[in-house]
């Protein structure tokens, strides 16, 4: 084992950083993984560009990366379920305490929750990790380390589409054909989705969603109000969809959201835009559209790792590029500059596959 720990960090506001660090020891319930893949979210890219999201600044170098996958390598003296040469996927989020939102199985929504590559809290994008092994989850022969990573995003799309409760015959509107959309759509269509309508202002973006399944793309038109983004969802779908998952933050796709769902249908706000927004509340409320939050995940990575086991669920299409770990700063260049739609960064030198 390598006894420098080469980590992707993050300083302060434009000030990213490749750097050897020690390579950490798993505590009794812990387990010490060599990371194999990790990808790159917005969120990482947003830290290194305005050293900040909303209330979580970076005060101290924190390492970026929660899209993960990797091997055991050495387990906690209590760890029973793991052994080293387990292939595992992590769940980023690991609740600290057992407070009410954990007793009632919404752990993401604890306030104290350690979660990777948050401030305070350092991510896994290095070469050696240690982490709750309960939060650590075996993955398959046939699901590749990628996938494993591609579990954290689909597990956004998990919990939105549950929150929306799409079922057999649902007509959706997925707005944004970023990672997130992408892989709402897939969830959707998954759980019985019949109709799903996406929209996007890239058209590069809207042919991916064809590729996976979308049954119609939206073009959203610079200039065009919110009402008549809506009406064109409607004309395409043939009726106003049930549900509507928003996943850009944008005002105008949060108004167009509203409009366009069915009278007593849902709106769930999955993108994350500015801390405040005007939006159609009226229009939602006189019609009893639902508007609904969603945070991060909870409970998703057993169902994840069955919709890829059983090939429900295709993932592979959504990784377009790939880099090194030493090459990190280019393939958060590639990032920022929007190219392709996951950027995967491979953490173990001896072993680049997928």
């Amino acid at each position: 084992m390598d006894k420098e720990n080469l980590s992707v960090v993050v300083h302060s506001k434009g000030d990213l950083r490749l750097e050897h660090r020690a390579v950490p020891e798993p505590g009794p319930n812990e387990v010490l993984l060599q990371m194999h893949s990790v990808g790159i979210c917005g969120s990482d890219v947003h830290y290194w560009q305005h050293g900040r999201i909303g209330d979580f600044v970076v005060k101290e170098p924190m390492v970026l990366g929660h899209e993960a996958s990797g091997r055991v390598i050495k387990v906690g003296s209590e760890v029973k379920h793991l052994q080293p040469g387990d292939r595992v996927a992590v769940e980023p989020g690991v609740p600290r305490e057992m407070d009410e939102f954990f007793k009632t199985g919404r752990y993401n929504l604890s306030p104290t929750i350690f979660f990777c590559a948050t401030p305070p809290d350092d991510g896994n994008l290095c070469r050696y990790y240690t982490h709750s092994a309960d939060f650590c989850y075996k993955l398959p022969d046939t699901v590749s380390y990628e996938e494993g990573a591609l579990i954290e995003p689909l597990s956004v799309g998990i919990h939105a589409c549950r929150r929306a409760q799409v079922t057999l015959g649902s007509a959706v509107l997925i707005c944004g054909a970023g990672p997130i959309g992408l892989v709402c759509l897939l969830v959707a269509k998954s759980m019985g989705a019949s109709l799903v309508v996406i929209s996007d202002l890239n058209v590069d973006r809207l042919a991916k969603a064809k590729e996976l399944g979308a049954d119609f793309l939206l073009q959203v038109k610079r200039g065009e109000t919110p009402e008549e983004m809506a009406k064109r969802v409607e004309e395409h779908l043939g009726s106003q969809p049930h549900i509507t998952i928003e996943c850009t933050g944008v005002e105008s796709s949060i108004q167009t959201a509203i409009y366009a769902t069915r009278s007593g249908g849902v709106v769930v706000v999955v993108g994350m835009g500015p801390a405040m927004v005007t939006v159609p509340l009226l229009s939602a409320g006189i019609r009893e559209v639902d508007i609904r939050g969603v945070f991060r995940y909870c409970n998703t990575w057993p169902m994840a790792i069955a919709m890829l086991a059983s090939k429900k669920v295709n993932v592979k299409p959504l990784v377009t590029h790939r880099f090194p770990l030493e090459k990190a700063a280019e393939a958060f260049e590639t990032t920022r500059q929007g190219l392709g739609v996951k950027v995967m960064l491979k953490c173990d030198p001896n072993d680049q596959n997928p």
